[in-house]
């Protein structure tokens, strides 16, 4: 505003120099009794001109000085710092994607203070049992032998997840995630990831089941990401179904793509948690997973050129489908 206010002082200096240049020749050429006549009428005439343009100045520098005090406001962290969108109408543009701006600097933020109050709370706790243990075996309260060190060690384990689910998502937030494709029989990998929770599934006394289309052709993937997402999603169904239950898996070739789903006969969710399962660290109260899993899953299909939706209704269950392109995205 200082500097703008400045250059219209000047021009006004320079306006008002050629103005009394201007009167003093126009009173040296008209002839008559009254010679400064003309040159008073051009001065006011110029002056109304002034008039008009300092206006059309102040009504352009006022937005321009908001946007200029809310810049200020960001620079030092305040994201919550919007400007009126009024002005001339390539103002009122800027005005838009300055707060357009603004709004998504602050909803970045406000991500970033949760998932940063969210994994400190998912590790401390495996901290909190790892620190108790082991000052219990420092102080001879309880004995150096399995029973006490495999508590130990699965809170490492749990740790180890936590870290790298946390690792995949940051990759693939920043596109940083790299898929090492390569042509991949679908119904062997479905059939592989099954029979390693088959003996899970017995013990707990439900039934997997695997159903691959036989027209479902050969996939450009990456099968190791792919059975991340598969493994993601049978934890998650054979978490929530009851003994006596059972767990679907089926794939079948829909236009230019494969669709995969993942149906259990357990619990499901009301329309409030089905909102929410993809959103990062929500778990449902009986869930004792970080909150990772799902959110996971469904960027690792999207880093294929897929798509993930989930369909669940209480007490029949939950669907979970994935597409996946037949040609490399």
């Amino acid at each position: 505003m200082w500097r703008i206010g400045c250059f219209f002082v000047f021009a006004v200096v320079v306006l008002a120099s050629v103005v009394a240049l201007l009167a003093w020749l126009i009173s040296n050429a008209v002839s008559g009794s009254e010679p400064w006549a003309a040159a008073i009428l051009v001065g006011l005439l110029v002056l109304i001109v002034l008039g008009m343009a300092g206006r059309a100045v102040r009504r352009a520098a006022a937005p321009v000085g908001d946007l200029i005090e809310a810049s200020g406001r960001i620079e030092a962290g305040d994201f919550s710092a919007r400007v009126p969108e009024d002005g001339p109408r390539e103002v009122r543009s800027l005005a838009r994607a300055f707060n357009s701006m603004s709004a998504r600097l602050e909803e970045v933020e406000e991500q970033r203070q949760s998932t940063l109050a969210d994994v400190s709370h998912e590790l401390r706790t495996p901290l909190t049992v790892i620190q108790g243990n082991v000052e219990a075996l420092i102080d001879g309260v309880y004995p150096a032998d399995r029973e006490h060190l495999e508590p130990i060690l699965e809170e490492t384990r749990v740790m180890e997840r936590l870290i790298e689910d946390l690792r995949t998502l940051s990759l693939v937030e920043v596109g940083s995630l790299v898929l090492h494709r390569e042509p991949t029989d679908l119904s062997g990998l479905l059939s592989e990831v099954a029979a390693g929770y088959r003996s899970q599934a017995e013990q707990s006394g439900v039934q997997i089941s695997v159903a691959v289309a036989e027209d479902v052709p050969a996939l450009e993937m990456d099968p190791a990401r792919l059975r991340e997402v598969i493994a993601n999603l049978l934890t998650n169904a054979l978490r929530h179904t009851p003994s006596g239950g059972s767990v679907h898996l089926a794939a079948s070739a829909a236009g230019d793509e494969v669709v995969v789903t993942v149906r259990d006969t357990g619990s499901g969710m009301s329309p409030k948690e089905l909102d929410q399962i993809f959103d990062r660290f929500y778990r449902s109260p009986d869930s004792p997973g970080s909150g990772l899993g799902l959110p996971i899953a469904r960027d690792l299909v999207q880093a294929h050129g897929g798509t993930m939706t989930a369909t669940s209704e209480v007490g029949h269950g939950t669907t979970i489908r994935f597409t996946l392109p037949l040609g490399p995205t």
